[in-house]
């Protein structure tokens, strides 16, 4: 039997490698959210965190320990909306990259 990775292994892998994948991980964590899917934008943005910054890089960051930020995000966290936007703010800075709103119709 061969090895396999696990999904959140190949993910920062490939974020590793490739910036419009880490681009596209941030966007479509904040489409999710904007769609009310609150717990798959919530694990994407884990998985974008884990890949990027990393939650110690965050803590620093943000000035909130580690724990909490991975308690807020986990499946039963429930991150105020202040919190949510520290957050984002916090990694798109990390990143370099800042995403805005447009209507669509």
């Amino acid at each position: 039997m061969g090895l396999t990775r696990s999904v959140k292994e190949t993910v920062k892998a490939r974020a590793a490698r490739d910036p419009a994948f880490r681009d596209a991980l941030r966007i479509e964590a904040v489409g999710q959210f904007l769609a009310g899917d609150i717990d798959t934008g919530e694990a994407v943005l884990r998985d974008d965190i884990n890949a990027t910054i990393g939650f110690e890089g965050l803590a620093e960051a943000t000035g909130t320990s580690s724990k909490s930020l991975m308690r807020r995000l986990g499946p039963l966290g429930n991150p105020t909306a202040g919190n949510l936007f520290n957050i984002l703010r916090t990694v798109q800075r990390a990143a370099g990259i800042y995403l805005a709103v447009a209507a669509e119709r």
